[in-house]
């Protein structure tokens, strides 16, 4: 969204609608999975029409900027941190936990960018990640079947035949939700609350809290280092803003083809509801609808990859998405499981490097890694979550390749979703703190441990050349 001491490429208004290139519909002819039951209705065709109206959530020059960013993180140079829900709600996008969700993220990059010697991209699950897949297209209770939760942009949690009811006037309040979002990340990253100094300050208190003593050496050093900095008369209002990108899964068609945008500039068209958009495991196929859509728009774009893919297929998705293999378009999302990333990660790795393609590996160490509580809770354990990204580092390290980023659902509040941490989350609090809507998030505490244990692999790892 900004730019921390360097130049920025000029943000360029796109013309006015839609974009116009006809191939950006041929998804329509083209099998789809995991779409609302509202297309052809009066009510869908009028929240397109607006969608088509509104101004565009981001602009071509801020995801052309991601762009060398992330080209950057797929030669080591740079790392990637990805963070925020699993699905976002209208009634949470208060000042109060957007800042907590931005905070957590900068707190977060400060202590991967000292271990890693390298700028971090800071990027959240923030302003358009509303949308969920599901396993079923409908949910029973009691006897009473009713069509499944899809996220607030599609149908409402509730439990009844009214909220449940697939309504695309709710694209509309997604996209507002959004907008607002974006403003206030925006002024955050821009107004000085991203200041390192201020930031740091935050991670003093996590040093200070005794179910983290392990990490005072370390908290310690990165004082000594923001302290040097002062004294030597660094330039703390250039360190006073930072870049911060908005992510989603580009889900919900419906939604992201009216904010597709034609550049001035170029003439090329951008998905105007987010910089960086990716498609999920269960959207991947390669005739499908959501990989022909993506593959037309500019913006940075990354593919979850579960451990059912083939060698064979993750170079398909290269040929469609990414075909003149251009640094910083294509990021792949692993999301094996503790148990499997050893295992299947590394054919993976090693036929997409032999390849020539230059992509950003990312690991997603949620996703595989859900189970059920005892009392019924959807969790994770911390212990799992972690294995997992060891087990990515420690495959990338055996092939001399780059493990170039981390995607993580968490949040900013102290909620009781995922097992453990060093100031462990016991089942019993789930009663009273899990608060996720879908998928059980790392809590603030959380979090910030799983940044300091990275912090130590990337430091271990050292720059790239």
């Amino acid at each position: 969204m900004s730019e921390t001491g360097t130049e920025s490429a000029p943000l360029t208004a796109p013309v006015p609608g839609p974009a116009t290139d006809p191939g950006l519909d041929a998804w329509r002819e083209l099998p789809i999975k995991q779409q609302p039951s509202w297309s052809g209705t009066d009510e869908h065709r009028r929240a397109v029409d607006e969608l088509a109206s509104l101004p565009p959530l981001v602009f071509a020059g801020e995801v052309d900027i991601l762009r060398e960013r992330l080209a950057e993180a797929a030669k080591g140079r740079a790392f990637l941190l990805q963070g925020g829900d699993c699905a976002e709600t209208f009634e949470g996008a208060t000042a109060d936990r957007i800042s907590a969700r931005v905070k957590t993220i900068l707190q977060m990059s400060v202590v991967l960018t000292y271990g890693a010697s390298m700028p971090v991209i800071k990027m959240g699950r923030m302003a358009g990640q509303f949308a969920k897949p599901r396993s079923s297209d409908m949910e029973t209770r009691d006897g009473v079947t009713l069509p499944a939760f899809r996220g607030e942009i599609v149908n409402g949690y509730d439990f009844t035949e009214e909220s449940r009811r697939h309504d695309p006037a709710r694209m509309v309040q997604a996209y507002h939700t959004s907008a607002s979002t974006l403003n206030l990340i925006r002024a955050f990253t821009q107004g000085g609350f991203a200041d390192l100094r201020a930031v740091h300050q935050w991670n003093q208190g996590f040093r200070a809290n005794p179910a983290y003593k392990q990490y005072e050496s370390l908290a310690a050093e990165i004082d000594r280092a923001v302290r040097f900095m002062e004294a030597c008369g660094a330039d703390f209002e250039a360190l006073k803003r930072t870049e911060f990108f908005a992510a989603h899964e580009a889900l919900l068609l419906d939604y992201e083809r009216p904010l597709t945008r034609t550049d001035s500039r170029t003439g090329q068209p951008y998905d105007t509801s987010g910089h960086f958009l990716w498609i999920g495991e269960r959207t991947r196929e390669l005739d499908g609808a959501h990989v022909d859509f993506l593959s037309r728009v500019r913006n940075p774009i990354g593919v979850k990859l579960g451990p059912t893919t083939t060698p064979d297929d993750a170079l398909a998705l290269i040929d469609k998405l990414d075909p003149t293999r251009e640094p910083g378009r294509l990021t792949f999302i692993s999301r094996m499981g503790a148990q499997n990333i050893r295992e299947k990660l590394p054919n993976l790795v090693e036929k997409v490097t032999a390849s020539g393609a230059e992509v950003v590996w990312v690991t997603d160490p949620m996703h595989g890694n859900t189970v059920t509580s005892a009392n019924g809770y959807k969790t994770r354990r911390f212990d799992d979550v972690m294995d997992e990204v060891r087990g990515f580092f420690e495959v990338h390290d055996s092939l001399g390749t780059v493990a170039g980023g981390l995607h993580v659902e968490m949040t900013g509040d102290d909620v009781a979703e995922c097992l453990g941490g060093a100031d462990p989350i016991r089942e019993e609090q789930f009663d009273d703190l899990y608060e996720s809507l879908c998928d059980p998030r790392l809590n603030h505490r959380q979090s910030l441990e799983m940044a300091f244990l990275v912090s130590g692999a990337l430091a271990a790892r050292g720059p790239r050349g």
